[in-house]
């Protein structure tokens, strides 16, 4: 049997990996004395997805340092935002919740027995939690609760007041756990600091705050529920997890904002201290890494190709999924599934069959529109209107894009810019070269023509996607059938606004980062 760490080695264990702490000298006090109480909450929202392994990994952690670990299923906050949950479903989701995140945890070995589940209506209706809220609310400024809740709340043009709770009952949850101590993201970090400042004027103590840096999506932004392509979620099949891996940010020799080499370190490292990059002989055969740091020196000095890195992840990570993928196989689970997350956008089976009975189902989700960044630009050696391009949007090999602008943009000007490219279109040859996407392009009405390419907000990546605005959680098809005039029939409702703004049917073109725009061509068409 192995001897209980010291104080020094759970402070370690408890802090790898932490982008913060608040409050180290609180903790390791506490450390000195006896085991630290803590807890870490999820709002029972959007499905869950891989990233969700970090926390979880960090909790294993936790356990290891002899912690005693709560784990909060939020449903009352998953209403209060912006009502992502709505109330009708909320019961149902928590349920979902609380079986997937007790699978993955299962995935990684942690000991279930080891950990306290709480849901936060379990007391956050009680008359004692509800007289603190208003307690609270008597000294928090609307200002103090909207800064607070600002990187996590849903952030909206007409705020609604539960929304403002949202910081309150988070910080309070820290007194009614009885804890020493909240773990969450670096996201959470404003909320946590309104917990330090306004829970001592409750009479209450100041509690030690950890937090976890925000893992990269697999576009390069942060992960999220509601952006389909930054993530992969836990049931996906394994069909589904090669090619969302496929399409994943991971430029040869970049460190930044690469969710996939962020996964390995916050997730596969941690659990299994060792990674091994599956590579065939002739490019040196595999390599085990046991320490992070030399596996990204190596992928930053281009001796580990991406292909090979994503390869390995989609192995590791579907050991990881497959017991997850084996519990919600279960009729009683998959009922579960479909009850919390209904999607009634999508068509039966049966009308499925009909082809072109469901124009409602040709929804700009179905197009995969990345930001790409132009590497190089010839003239097509058959054609003078033609530029053949090679475009990076983020994956392993740039695409080779033909485009008719010789005639609209310099050369110079498309060098090195961010466009947007559709990307699923069916490859099709002009004049001898294959053409794999389209530079989507503001396009005047009248005479004489001009033609601008659309511009993302600055600081995109390359394969970041765009959407429209209410579409975001689409999943867009494999490849546009061009029998089917998908494109075409979104394509005729496509316009440039008066602010110069893209648009279908008068909602935005958007990235995580913004509206996408061109220079001038206000009230102009796409094309």
């Amino acid at each position: 049997m192995e001897p209980a760490p010291g104080p020094q080695e759970k402070y370690h264990l408890i802090t790898r990996n932490l982008q913060e702490v608040l409050g180290e000298d609180k903790l390791m006090d506490i450390l000195k004395e006896r085991e630290l109480k803590i807890y870490w909450g999820t709002a029972t929202t959007g499905k869950p997805h891989v990233a969700y392994f970090v926390p979880m990994s960090k909790i294993a952690d936790f356990l290891k340092a002899g912690c005693e670990v709560t784990v909060l299923f939020a449903d009352l906050h998953a209403y209060l935002d912006n009502m992502k949950a709505p109330w009708e479903l909320l019961e149902l989701r928590t349920r979902y919740y609380e079986n997937v995140i007790k699978a993955v945890l299962q995935s990684i070995g942690v000991p279930l027995e080891k950990l306290k589940f709480v849901r936060g209506t379990d007391y956050q209706l009680s008359k004692e939690y509800t007289l603190d809220v208003y307690r609270l609310s008597s000294l928090v400024t609307q200002h103090d609760a909207k800064k607070a809740g600002a990187e996590v709340v849903k952030q909206v043009e007409h705020p609604l007041l539960s929304g403002l709770l949202y910081p309150g009952l988070q910080a309070l949850d820290e007194e009614y756990l009885k804890v020493d101590a909240q773990f969450g993201g670096v996201d959470q970090r404003k909320i946590f600091t309104f917990a330090e400042k306004y829970l001592p004027s409750l009479g209450y103590a100041k509690r030690v705050h950890l937090m976890n840096p925000m893992v990269p999506g697999l576009t390069g932004s942060k992960m999220s529920s509601s952006e389909e392509d930054s993530k992969i979620d836990l049931l996906d099949c394994k069909e589904d997890v090669k090619k969302k891996l496929k399409k994943a940010f991971c430029e040869p020799g970049n460190v930044e904002n690469n969710g996939v080499l962020s996964f390995i370190k916050h997730v596969l490292f941690p659990l299994k201290s060792e990674f091994v990059v599956l590579r065939e002989e002739k490019w040196g055969g595999n390599k085990t890494y046991t320490a992070y740091e030399d596996l990204e020196k190596d992928f930053a000095d281009q001796v580990v190709h991406p292909g090979d890195l994503k390869n390995s992840v989609e192995v590791a990570l579907n050991k990881l999924l497959d017991p997850i993928r084996e519990k919600f196989s279960s009729p009683e689970l998959k009922k579960l599934t479909n009850a919390a997350y209904p999607n009634p956008a999508k068509a039966k089976p049966a009308e499925k069959s009909t082809k072109n009975s469901e124009p409602e189902n040709v929804v700009p989700s179905r197009l995969d529109i990345r930001v790409g960044k132009v590497i190089s630009v010839e003239k097509h050696p058959d054609a003078d209107s033609l530029y053949v391009e090679k475009i990076d949007v983020g994956e392993p090999e740039p695409r080779t894009v033909v485009s008719g602008l010789v005639q609209f943009v310099p050369k110079e000007q498309l060098q090195d810019r961010l466009v947007v490219l559709l990307c699923n279109l069916k490859p099709q040859k002009m004049r001898g070269v294959e053409s794999q996407g389209m530079v989507l392009c503001a396009s005047s009405v009248g005479e004489p023509r001009q033609v601008e390419p659309l511009d993302p907000p600055a600081g995109c990546c390359a394969g970041e996607r765009v959407y429209v605005e209410g579409y975001e959680g689409g999943e867009p098809d494999d490849e546009l059938k061009p029998k089917k005039k998908v494109f075409e029939k979104l394509q005729a409702d496509f316009s440039i606004s008066e602010d110069c703004v893209a648009q279908w049917k008068q909602k935005n073109f958007l990235t995580k980062l913004g509206r996408v725009s061109c220079k001038s061509l206000k009230g102009g068409s796409i094309s």
